[in-house]
C-alpha cells in the first residue's frame, strides 16, 4: 500500500514539474530565435552600412591610388636624379684629385664609381645605363693615360728593358733610390689594376711593359736599317720558334684553366694575324699557329669553343629581346628584320669561323667546320622548339620573329657558301671522303710523273709546307692536266669513286633543313590568313547573285557589303604581315594568298553561282576595283595574280552577242561532230586569247559562259 502511494507522489509531482520545464525551454528557445533575429538584423544593417561606406570611399580610393602612382613615379624620378647626382659628384671628385695629382684618390673615387655602374646593369633605365657605362669609360681613359705615362717612366728609370747586368738608373736631379721607384711601380701597378675593365680594353699591363721592346723591333726590323733585311727571314722565324717553345712548354699547365686557356688561344690568333696584316710576315713561312694543333691541345680547343658557343646561345634565347630588331624602329636600314638572337648567333659562327680559318692544316679546319655545323643545327633545332611553343599565335611576334631569323640563317649560309674558304673546305671534304673510301687507286698509268709537274718552281718554294696547303686552283689544274693525259693515251679515266653526291657546299643539308622549316612555318601563316578570310565569306558566296540591278540602276556601284568584312581582313593581316616580315618573305606570303584566293574565290564563288548582268557586274567591280588594289602596293600587276578570276569576270560580263557566238563555238566545238581536218578553222584556244582569256581551258570558258542568266530565250544551250 506504501509502495502504490509512493508511485502516485512521484507521478503526480512529475506531471507537474514536466510542463514548467517544456514551457521555460520553449521560451527560452523563443527568445534565442528573437537574439538571433536581432543580430541578424543588425549584420544586415551593418552590411548595408559598409556597403555603402564603400560606395562613398571609392571615388576616394580612387583618387588615392592616382596619387599613389603619382608618388612611386615621382619617387622614381628622385631615385634617378640622385643616381645622376651621384655620378656628378663622382666625376667632380675624380676631376679634382686628377688637377692636385693625385692619383689615388682619383682610383679610388673610380673604383666607387664603378662598383655602382656595374649595379645599374640590371636597370630597365637603357638611359642611365648608357649615361654610366659612357662616364666610366670617359674617365677609364684619362686615368689610363695618365697612369700609363707614369707607369713608362718610373719603368724607364728603372733601366727597363734589362738588356745586360751592367744596367744602371739613369742619372736624375733629384736622383730618386731604386727602393723609391719599385714602391712607386707597386702603387701604379695596383691603381691600374683597379681601373682594369672586365670587358675587352685597350689597357693592358702586359703591353705597357712590351711597349719599349716593340719600341725597338720596329727601329730595328721595320725601318731603313740593315737589319730589315728582306732575304733575312730567318731572324724572325728564329724569333718565332722562340715563341712557340714558349707556348708549348705552357700549353700543358693551361689546359686544364678555361679562362687562362681562352685567353692564351685568342692572343695567339691575334699575334698570328698581327704578324702577317700588320708587319707582312710571308704566309709561306711557319708561325706559331702549329702549336695549338697538337692534339691534346687542339681537343681541347674544340671543347672550349663548343662550351662557350652553348652558353652564348643559351643567353640569346634566353634575353627579353631576343626576338627584337635591334633597328626596328628605323624605317629602311634591315629588309630581312633580324631579331637579335639569330643575328648574334650568325656573328658568334662569323668570328668562329674568323678563328679557325688561319689554321695551317686542312684536317683541323674540317674538324672546326663539323663543330660548326653541330652548333647551326643545334640552333635550328631550338628555333623548332621555341618555334612549336609559340604555334598558337602564329601572326603574334614571337612566331614572325623566328621566321624571320630562319630566313637570315638561309641567306647568310648561302652568302658563305660562295666564298672561297668555303669551297675549299668542300674540296677538302670531298678529297677526304674520297681517300677513307678507297686508299689506293686502280692499277691504271702511273700519275707520279705529273704530280706537280707544271709547278716544279712553286713547289720548291712551298716545300715547307705540308700538301694540302696548296690552293684548290692548282689542284685542280694538276687533275685537269691528267684528265686531258688520259685522254689522249686510252680515251678513258681511270675508275676513280662517284663524288657527285659530295658537289655542292658545305652547307647545303642544313640549307635544305632550314628552307623545309621555313616552308611550314610560311604554310601556317598563310592557311591561318586564309582561314580567317574564309570564315568571314560565308555572306559572300551566299550573295544573291541572280537578283542584283544592273549598272542601269546604280548612280555609282558600290563594293557589296558581304565583301567588306574580308576585305578589311585581308587588308589588316597584309599591313601586319608587311611590318613583321622580311621583305623577301612578305613577297612570298603575299603572292602564296593570291594564289590561294584566286583559286577559293573561283571554285568556291564564281563556280557554285549563277549571275545575271547585274550580279556579273558586281562581281568584276568587287574583285577589279576593291580585292585586286589591295595587291597593288606590292606589284604593278596584281591582276596578273588572279588570273582565273579576273578571266572569268570578262566572260560573265560579255556582251550578250559575243557571248553567245562564244559559246556556240565552244559548244560545237567541245560537243559537237567530228570536224573535217581538211577544213580551215579557228581553235577555240585562239578565239579565246583573241578576247583576253589566256588561263582558263575552253572547257573551263565554257563552264563560266553557263553560269551566265541573261541568255535569250532559245539560246541556253548544252550546260
Amino acid at each position: 500500500m506504501s509502495c502504490m502511494f509512493y508511485f502516485s507522489y512521484k507521478l503526480s509531482t512529475v506531471s507537474s514539474e514536466v510542463p514548467k520545464k517544456i514551457e521555460g525551454a520553449v521560451q527560452d528557445a523563443s527568445n534565442s530565435v528573437r537574439h538571433i533575429q536581432d543580430i541578424s538584423e543588425e549584420q544586415t544593417k551593418i552590411s548595408q552600412d559598409i556597403t555603402s561606406h564603400l560606395t562613398q570611399t571609392q571615388p576616394t580610393k580612387e583618387n588615392l591610388a592616382q596619387f599613389t602612382t603619382q608618388v612611386e613615379g615621382v619617387e622614381r624620378y628622385v631615385h634617378y636624379l640622385r643616381w645622376l647626382t651621384f655620378f656628378e659628384e663622382m666625376s667632380n671628385d675624380i676631376q679634382q684629385s686628377v688637377l692636385v695629382n693625385s692619383l689615388g684618390g682619383a682610383v679610388n673615387f673610380f673604383a666607387e664609381m664603378f662598383d655602382i655602374c656595374e649595379v645599374l646593369q640590371k636597370s630597365r633605365c637603357v638611359n642611365l645605363v648608357q649615361f654610366s657605362n659612357s662616364t666610366i669609360l670617359f674617365w677609364h681613359r684619362i686615368l689610363k693615360d695618365k697612369l700609363s705615362s707614369e707607369f713608362e717612366e718610373v719603368v724607364k728609370q728603372l733601366g727597363w728593358p734589362f738588356l745586360g747586368v751592367s744596367t744602371h738608373v739613369p742619372l736624375q736631379v733629384p736622383r730618386p733610390t731604386h727602393l723609391e721607384l719599385t714602391f712607386r711601380l707597386e702603387t701604379l701597378f695596383e691603381q691600374l689594376l683597379k681601373i682594369q675593365l672586365p670587358y675587352p680594353s685597350v689597357l693592358c699591363l702586359g703591353f705597357l711593359l712590351l711597349k719599349p721592346l716593340r719600341k725597338r723591333f720596329k727601329f730595328h726590323f721595320t725601318g731603313s736599317k740593315q737589319t730589315n733585311a728582306l732575304d733575312k727571314v730567318e731572324f724572325t722565324r728564329g724569333l718565332l720558334t722562340l715563341v712557340a717553345d714558349k707556348l708549348a712548354q705552357d700549353m700543358d699547365s693551361l689546359l686544364y684553366d678555361e679562362y687562362l686557356f681562352s685567353h692564351t688561344i685568342d692572343e695567339v690568333l691575334l699575334f698570328d694575324r698581327e704578324l702577317r696584316g700588320s708587319y707582312n710576315y710571308p704566309a709561306s713561312q711557319p708561325g706559331v699557329l702549329h702549336v695549338l694543333t697538337v692534339q691534346d691541345t687542339f681537343h681541347r680547343w674544340i671543347t672550349v669553343e663548343r662550351k662557350f658557343a652553348v652558353e652564348k646561345m643559351d643567353l640569346l634565347f634566353s634575353s627579353e629581346t631576343a626576338w627584337t630588331c635591334q633597328y626596328g624602329d628605323i624605317e629602311d636600314v634591315d629588309d630581312m628584320k633580324t631579331g637579335e638572337c639569330a643575328e648574334g648567333f650568325m656573328t658568334l659562327m662569323l668570328a668562329l669561323t674568323d678563328r679557325y680559318k688561319p689554321l695551317p692544316s686542312a684536317a683541323n679546319k674540317l674538324q672546326f667546320l663539323d663543330l660548326q655545323l653541330e652548333l647551326i643545327d643545334d640552333f635550328r633545332i631550338r628555333l623548332t622548339q621555341v618555334m612549336k611553343s609559340e604555334a598558337q599565335d602564329p601572326l603574334g611576334y614571337t612566331f614572325l620573329s623566328i621566321l624571320n631569323a630562319v630566313n637570315y640563317v638561309i641567306s647568310v649560309l648561302r652568302e658563305w657558301s660562295e666564298t672561297v674558304f668555303f669551297l675549299q673546305l668542300q674540296y677538302y671534304r670531298a678529297e677526304q671522303y674520297y681517300t677513307s673510301r678507297d686508299q689506293s687507286l686502280p692499277q691504271e698509268p702511273d700519275l707520279s710523273s705529273l704530280q706537280g709537274a707544271v709547278f716544279d718552281e712553286l713547289i720548291t718554294l712551298f716545300q715547307l709546307l705540308r700538301t694540302d696547303m696548296l690552293s684548290v686552283f692548282f689542284l685542280q689544274l694538276q687533275y685537269y692536266r691528267a684528265e686531258q693525259y688520259y685522254t689522249s693515251r686510252d680515251q678513258s679515266l681511270p675508275q676513280e669513286p662517284d663524288l657527285s653526291s659530295l658537289q655542292g657546299a658545305v652547307f647545303d643539308e642544313l640549307i635544305t633543313l632550314f628552307q623545309l622549316l621555313r616552308t611550314d612555318m610560311l604554310s601556317v601563316v598563310c592557311n591561318l590568313v586564309f582561314t580567317e578570310m574564309k570564315a568571314r565569306s560565308k555572306d559572300y558566296k551566299d550573295e544573291k547573285w541572280l537578283g542584283l540591278p544592273s549598272d542601269k540602276e546604280y548612280i555609282s556601284r558600290m563594293v557589296s557589303a558581304s565583301a567588306c568584312p574580308l576585305l578589311l581582313l585581308l587588308k589588316d593581316r597584309l599591313h601586319q604581315l608587311q611590318l613583321q616580315l622580311a621583305t623577301s618573305l612578305f613577297s612570298r606570303v603575299w603572292q602564296t594568298l593570291a594564289d590561294i584566293i584566286n583559286t577559293f574565290i573561283m571554285e568556291e564563288v564564281i563556280l557554285n553561282n549563277h549571275f545575271n548582268d547585274g550580279g556579273a557586274a558586281q562581281l568584276q567591280f568587287d574583285m577589279t576595283r576593291n580585292l585586286f588594289p589591295l595587291f597593288g602596293e606590292y606589284t604593278p600587276r596584281p591582276d596578273n595574280y588572279f588570273k582565273d578570276v579576273k578571266e572569268a569576270c570578262l566572260l560573265l560580263n560579255l556582251k550578250p552577242g559575243s557571248a553567245i557566238l562564244l559559246k556556240e563555238m565552244l559548244n560545237k566545238t567541245l560537243h559537237g561532230s567530228k570536224v573535217d581536218p581538211n577544213t580551215e578553222k579557228e581553235s577555240p584556244e585562239k578565239v579565246l586569247m583573241d578576247m583576253g582569256v589566256f588561263k582558263l581551258s575552253a572547257q573551263e570558258a565554257e563552264r563560266v559562259l553557263n553560269l551566265r542568266a541573261n541568255w535569250p530565250a532559245g539560246r541556253q544551250g548544252r550546260s
